[in-house]
């Protein structure tokens, strides 16, 4: 049995179809092109200033002109190591406006002023009260019973006093009556003249062991004339050792004392 011939295409119908597409392609294109073109006149109407925006710009600027602008604390200066300067020295100046030289406050003394050593080395007396230039030292010792020092007084060839110096441990020469150990005559000597002390010193000998004893001494008390041991002046306030023979002048008296210390 012969086949029939298959159906006749529409060509019309596809051709219309395509149109149809085609339009509507080109139709979605447009109106995305027509809504960049919009979005971007909208930008452009945003940056461009209105002249309502310029007045209030103008306006706040003028607010913040008028008001008070907050004020920076100033910056901290470095700090001085040193002692700030006196304000009394700073304010204080000369006339012709140089400042004024500065007074140099006068500083502590903490140096033993003698008052106290004063008041307790004082005597009172018939003639008043009398301060002694003088007092032991701690060495002060009395000399031994086998050490029988004695002075003798000699007025040119003749001895006409004897002093048992081993019966005390100091003995003060002057003029001071009621204070002095032993009387001096001369005008020239001081009232308190010198003392002899006996004093404990100790020295080691050449096998260095210490060995003490009781030596005498002679000491100026600052006297106006001096003291002298075998015609060589002593130091004032420095005592100097008296041997066996030794002769002591006061001032410029011409009696002699001369040291000694029989042998037993």
């Amino acid at each position: 049995m012969p086949r029939s011939p298959p159906p006749r295409r529409d060509d019309s119908r596809d051709r219309s179809h395509h149109r149809q597409q085609n339009d509507n392609r080109q139709g979605r294109e447009h109106r995305k092109d027509e809504r960049k073109r919009n979005s971007r006149s909208r930008d452009r109407t945003r940056r461009r200033p209105s002249s309502s925006d310029g007045q209030r710009q103008r306006k706040y600027n003028d607010r913040r002109s008028r008001s008070p602008q907050t004020r920076r604390s100033p910056e901290r200066l470095a700090r001085a190591r040193g002692s700030l300067p006196s304000q009394a020295d700073a304010f204080h100046t000369t006339k012709d406006g140089a400042p004024t030289p500065t007074i140099e406050k006068q500083k502590p003394n903490f140096r033993p002023s003698g008052l106290l050593a004063a008041a307790s080395n004082t005597i009172s007396t018939s003639a008043g009260a009398i301060v002694l230039k003088y007092h032991e030292p701690p060495e002060a010792r009395k000399p031994p019973s086998n050490q029988p020092w004695r002075l003798y007084i000699f007025k040119g060839e003749s001895i006409v006093d004897t002093l048992d110096l081993y019966t005390q441990s100091c003995w003060l020469f002057g003029r001071e009556t009621s204070v002095c150990d032993f009387a001096l005559e001369h005008p020239s000597c001081s009232k308190q003249h010198a003392v002899i002390q006996f004093r404990y010193v100790e020295r080691r000998n050449e096998f260095g062991d210490k060995i003490g004893k009781v030596k005498p001494y002679v000491i100026d008390l600052e006297s106006a004339n001096g003291t002298t041991v075998n015609d060589e002046a002593v130091p004032q306030g420095r005592f100097v050792e008296l041997r066996d023979k030794d002769i002591i002048k006061f001032g410029h008296s011409t009696r002699e004392y001369v040291m000694q210390m029989p042998s037993g």
